[in-house]
């Protein structure tokens, strides 16, 4: 009776790791895309910026984002203009994709060499990159993002 028990319990725990696998193998990633940087507002020290952030989903059921991370980082990487976290929840429906707000705010002298090339060409180019975490009906994921572009004040 003892063998039959820890022979269920052993078949019963590979069943749940054998479902754990297929739910990751059936999960797609979803694809997350730098949609636009737009300029907020411009002061005397600094000003603000809204990143847009596409986020789309290629599996059959919807996602639940329940954390972003972001890095915007300026000229190669070698400014880092904001980091942060947002645990604003939002879902995605399957086959769908949304837009995703992150407010920026900096400040000119944060910006060195960035600030004065936007000043002077009205040309930065940025980098946007993090993860983001979704529950699924197969389990909870972390995928990492990054999009690169190039930001002007004139908006071409």
């Amino acid at each position: 009776m003892r063998k039959l028990a820890v022979v269920v319990a052993a078949s019963a725990a590979m069943g749940l790791g054998g479902c754990a696998m297929l739910g990751r193998q059936a999960f797609r990633e979803p694809v997350v895309n730098l949609r636009n940087v737009e300029l907020a507002g411009v002061g005397v020290t600094g000003g603000s910026l809204n990143v847009k952030l596409s986020v789309y989903n290629p599996n059959g059921y919807r996602l639940d984002a329940t954390r972003l991370t972001y890095r915007v980082a300026l000229a190669g990487d070698s400014i880092t203009l904001a980091t942060g976290t947002l645990d604003n929840k939002f879902t995605v429906q399957n086959n769908d994709s949304t837009i995703v707000n992150i407010p920026v705010n900096f400040t000119y002298a944060g910006l060195g060499a960035a600030g004065r090339s936007l000043l002077n060409t009205g040309v930065v180019n940025y980098h946007v990159l993090g993860d983001v975490t979704v529950g699924s009906p197969v389990g909870n994921f972390t995928v990492p993002y990054s999009s690169q572009g190039r930001f002007t004040t004139t908006g071409k």
